[in-house]
């Protein structure tokens, strides 16, 4: 029998906001996942914004090879007014309902228009945008224009229970595939868009775990939306956890529905995050954008990760080590992972070629996802977002930019990347050598995984959203520009800046 598999996608979800890592947070559901599950803990997301990151889980391919290069800034509007940005790309819930899966979403999509049920999916029930308020939440309801009645990540578990009544009506015997895509725990964070019980949960919580830093330079492009968050870091640290807690109730909940649907014992349980988060650390409230110039730091790329496999499963499908994986991995070898257990083909496609992590289920656990073996250490994962491009391999993090600045960093001794290698004084024919060494590999990995049509290096991607899909424009149209530069700061005498890189509005 073909295992079942439920995907849980929170948004926004740094590394370090987990049970396991963040002592303060509260999500025993979780915790309680990891624990009897296996936890990926490098795993990298493709890009560090929300839509590239979930189009290459979608198609196992990087952005310059699917061609959504920032943010979605959806229309209000059904098809075509709203495009598919995917069209004629092989998507998982494709490959999987082609070979006999019963398909299902539920929640945030943010890959265009969402009025209609995207190819792949049985079942499908998203919000309109890519997220917003959590009461009222705006929705599309077959096609026409709704509001879900109330919090929005309890209607995530309502529209789940909804797709488990229809998938036992329906599925005809299939295994099943669902997503349940969180908005949580993106902001907004404040008392009026989250459920008392939750935020209580953090009352008087000083959240000791996180660090209180001034702002970043680089975030004086991007002050606008959490200038409130660096006043004010713990209010903004209990909406944010208060969020998330929203999300622990959701994967309990659910994993009650699948014990009462009799599905419990035969579905593999995958919980990720699209891309990271940093609040505070690195002087930022934000992501990948949440700078200009755009970020590549690991609380940006790097995401949580947890596959549960139900120990009825673990005999048929061959896993024999669930111990925490230490070596890094890729978000576009969901698709092929995901594949691999359900016994589908992936695409014939040299864009989509990440291997499959089911061997790292298979290897002993004295050896599987150890960072000092030399298999482990000559992995690389890259990372992208409009003009940078990102390699990190072994203790090593390259990062080019069109415009620059490049940054080089050894994360064995400098984990919070505050010494960029390029810069220092020290030892930099090693340094330049290095450079060359990871600069060659970069260049060779997206040689092979970008399309002329598709690729993102000299595109005007600013991270203030793309508007359009690239075989509509390629310009300025199709990415808005935002407040990026000092001459736009220096027209906007509303925000002001001090020499540290604190900033307040006036």
């Amino acid at each position: 029998m073909k295992p079942n598999f439920l995907f849980i996608l929170t948004d926004d979800q740094g590394p370090w906001a987990v049970p396991w890592k963040m002592p303060e947070l509260k999500m025993p559901n979780l915790n309680g996942l990891a624990e009897e599950g296996k936890v990926f803990d490098q795993f990298y997301c493709a890009s560090p914004v929300c839509s590239p990151a979930r189009a290459s889980l979608m198609t196992g391919r990087m952005p310059s090879a699917h061609g959504v290069h920032d943010w979605l800034a959806i229309k209000d509007q059904p098809y075509p007014q709203s495009p598919r940005y995917l069209e004629g790309i092989d998507t998982l819930p494709q490959l999987l309902q082609g070979g006999g899966y019963y398909c299902g979403h539920a929640g945030k999509w943010h890959l265009g228009d969402a009025s209609q049920t995207p190819a792949g999916f049985d079942y499908f029930w998203s919000h309109r945008f890519g997220g917003g308020r959590y009461y009222q939440a705006p929705t599309w309801e077959d096609g026409q224009k709704s509001e879900e009645p109330g919090y929005f990540t309890d209607g995530i578990t309502r529209h789940a229970k909804e797709f488990f009544e229809q998938y036992q009506n329906e599925g005809e015997g299939k295994p099943f595939y669902l997503q349940l895509w969180t908005t949580a725990p993106h902001d907004p964070w404040d008392s009026e868009n989250h459920p008392e019980e939750l935020l209580a949960e953090y009352e008087g919580c000083e959240f000791p775990s996180v660090p209180k830093v001034p702002a970043h330079p680089w975030t004086r492009a991007r002050m606008q939306q959490f200038n409130w968050a660096f006043a004010d870091p713990n209010r903004a640290l209990k909406g944010y956890c208060a969020a998330l807690g929203g999300v622990d109730r959701l994967i309990g909940q659910v994993r009650q529905q699948l014990e009462a649907c009799g599905l419990a014992d035969n579905t593999i349980i995958i919980y990720q995050a699209d891309n990271g988060f940093s609040c505070g650390h690195h002087g930022v409230w934000g992501k990948g954008n949440g700078t200009y110039p755009l970020n590549f730091w690991e609380n940006s790329v790097q995401v949580p990760c947890v596959f549960y496999v139900p120990p009825a499963l673990k005999t048929e499908l061959g896993v024999t080590n669930l111990e925490s994986d230490q070596a890094p991995a890729s978000a576009l070898s969901y698709l092929p992972t995901i594949c691999d257990f359900a016994g589908v083909a992936k695409p014939s496609d040299p864009l989509c070629d990440a291997p499959s992590l089911r061997p790292r289920f298979e290897s002993p656990a004295e050896n599987a996802g150890r960072k000092d073996t030399e298999e482990n250490a000559a992995i690389a994962v890259f990372d992208e977002y409009g003009g940078g491009r990102m390699i990190k391999k072994g203790n090593h993090k390259l990062i080019l930019r069109l415009q620059g600045p490049n940054e080089l960093y050894d994360l064995a001794s400098d984990p919070k990347e505050a010494n960029n290698l390029l810069e220092s004084e020290g030892e930099q024919a090693r340094i330049q050598a290095l450079k060359a060494e990871l600069e060659e590999q970069l260049e060779k990995f997206f040689y092979t995984h970008h399309t002329q049509a598709f690729d993102g290096y000299q595109l005007p991607v600013t991270g203030c959203g793309q508007h359009t899909p690239l075989w509509e424009d390629k310009g300025e149209r199709a990415f808005h520009q935002g407040l990026t530069t000092e001459a736009e700061l220096a027209a906007h005498p509303e925000i002001e800046t001090d020499f540290s890189g604190e900033y307040w509005w006036r």
